[in-house]
């Protein structure tokens, strides 16, 4: 239950209103999560709830307001709504014995585009079946696996029924967990993590994506050195034998880069999080666009998570003086941070930070939303190593 909401595979429930969406969460979590009434668009925000799905693991649900809604707060909700989308691995679209309509196939097509794999549940099968005519509708649609005809009420092999066809339908990250590092080196190796204590750093602690490196490298039974890069060079010296991998806080790129000798590979942690979170071939093309970057060119840097930005901040500092040192340009840089993605149309490039605190799912969402707009996307990582002129060293590795 102390799994990141990061690294839980999130689960959108989806559908219009009154076809159970609220009851069949309730029955699946087996508590009294969302407010069940027959009233429609009783649920208006998006209702979170965090488990243990055996033997999925650890996941996020996500309850959301109907997409037919009709009332006042309509427009709002509905556009809540589609925006879990870009955050959801799984969908579960709901609908009942009236089949499915436009609303419905809307969704699925959204969830094509996306690549988001989906279940429909046909619910209220309590109240009244669903007619061989409407479901060979659905058939049109989706396959036969893909469908789970139920009722939230009274079907008491639900929660096992609806995981058997989940498992089925679950990305290849969720069976096998993909490693941080651990798969870059052999087991016993030796590796240094370099980790400024800066004004970056929390007080006491260090930022979760080291947190789950260090994690990773133990779990995959290396040797872990953690050090400041004041200490880097001592570190070398006293090793007996090089290093398998030097990993290193992006902020530090260009002094570990001099110390670490070019036979050592060093990558940073917020390219390793590019390729668990997102698609590492992808933000390293969208690097390249920085070379075509001009006056009065647009650029937006987005963050998966609200910060109070401080005065040496690495999105809203550090990279944007990175960006026109290395193309000597007067660029529009603008930051916007959280879940919600803004209109992308007028920029050049979108950079993303290392979404240690989203799901692999939203990253790959905005980058399918970058290419479909034709705008390049890359990473912090990504964009730092490049305007430093290390990239090909610090993707050297993965390679």
């Amino acid at each position: 239950m102390k799994t990141l909401k990061s690294m839980r595979l999130h689960i959108g429930i989806f559908g219009k209103t009154n076809v159970g969406k609220s009851s069949f969460l309730n029955r699946i979590t087996n508590q009294e999560v969302s407010i069940v009434s027959d009233i429609a668009g009783t649920t208006t925000d998006v209702v979170e709830k965090s488990m243990e799905l055996l033997p999925v693991g650890p996941v996020n649900f996500l309850d959301t307001a109907g997409i037919n809604d009709s009332t006042a707060l309509a427009e709002e909700r509905i556009d809540k709504t589609m925006k879990i989308i870009n955050r959801t691995d799984v969908a579960v679209i709901i609908c009942d014995y009236n089949g499915i309509d436009d609303y419905e196939k809307d969704l699925i097509k959204k969830f094509d585009e996306l690549k988001i794999p989906y279940l429909i549940v046909i619910n209220k099968q309590d109240i009244k079946e669903i007619t061989p005519q409407k479901y060979e509708e659905i058939l049109k649609q989706v396959a036969d696996e893909k469908i789970l005809k139920t009722s939230a009420i009274t079907d008491n092999e639900i929660v096992c029924r609806f995981k058997e066809k989940l498992v089925k339908l679950l990305p290849d990250e969720f069976v096998n967990s993909p490693k941080v590092a651990g798969d870059l080196i052999p087991p016993k190796s030796t590796v240094i993590l370099v980790i400024p204590i800066d004004k970056e750093a929390p007080k006491g602690r260090i930022i979760l994506p080291q947190v789950q490196t260090l994690r990773d490298l133990l779990d995959s039974d290396c040797l872990s050195y953690v050090v400041k890069e004041s200490e880097l060079e001592q570190a070398l010296e006293n090793l007996k034998e090089p290093p398998a991998l030097v990993i290193t806080d992006s902020q530090a790129f260009k002094t570990v880069s001099e110390i670490v000798p070019e036979n050592v590979p060093l990558t940073s942690f917020s390219i390793l999080f590019a390729r668990l979170k997102g698609d590492l071939s992808a933000f390293e093309e969208g690097a390249k666009a920085i070379e075509n970057l001009n006056d009065g060119d647009k650029v937006l840097i987005l963050e998966s998570c609200t910060h109070h930005a401080i005065e040496d901040d690495i999105g809203r500092v550090k990279i944007p003086n990175l960006l026109r040192k290395k193309t000597g340009k007067e660029l529009v840089i603008e930051n916007f941070a959280g879940h919600d993605f803004p209109e992308i149309a007028d920029y050049k490039l979108i950079i993303h930070c290392g979404a240690c605190m989203t799901n692999r799912r939203e990253i790959l969402s905005r980058i399918i939303k970058a290419n479909e707009a034709g705008i390049p996307i890359t990473n912090y990582g990504i964009a730092i190593s490049y305007c430093l002129g290390i990239l090909p060293r610090a993707i050297k590795i993965f390679k």
